[in-house]
């Protein structure tokens, strides 16, 4: 009796299923992923300090204002003149007063004719953005109610 010689099958795996879970992942880590709480500006080359830690508390309210220049794709300043990036909007740093004094009659609407003095003003300022313009921009804040402020920075790196 002869026996046929079987040829060896290699076994396919079906795919299907994995492009499945994987997509199923995509979508739900996106939809966890809160875009709309992001408020950095990636125009805004925040400064470097040793001292920088994240808030070990994350403030209840907060209004953040980065204040930057506009930059081409290379990172070559287009303008010498600082802006703060609010709303979608490009405004010169002592311009911002009027926008102050709408975020704070927003806020006391929001609260019960309550002032923003428990609101945090984080302020994210470029490395090359004159000390002054920042502390005008906090003395802008503080006649529009607010008295929390803090200044972020990159943590360096020993």
């Amino acid at each position: 009796m002869r026996f046929r010689q079987a040829n060896p099958t290699v076994p396919e795996i079906d795919m299907t299923p994995m492009i499945d879970i994987v997509f199923q992942l995509i979508a739900f880590f996106m939809l966890v992923t809160n875009f709309e709480r992001t408020q950095a500006d990636e125009r805004v080359k925040l400064p470097l300090d040793p001292l920088a830690k994240p808030p070990e508390v994350k403030p209840e309210d907060e209004l953040v204002l980065n204040i930057g220049f506009d930059r081409d794709k290379s990172g070559r300043k287009l303008s010498p003149q600082p802006i703060v990036f609010y709303a979608g909007q490009q405004i010169p740093v002592l311009n911002m007063g009027d926008k102050l004094q709408q975020e704070s009659r927003l806020y006391k609407l929001e609260h019960d004719d309550q002032p923003p003095k428990t609101v945090t003003v984080v302020i994210r300022a470029d490395a090359q953005v004159p000390t002054g313009l920042v502390q005008e921009l906090i003395r802008l804040a503080q006649l529009a109610g607010f008295e929390r402020f803090t200044l972020k920075a990159k943590q360096e790196r020993r």
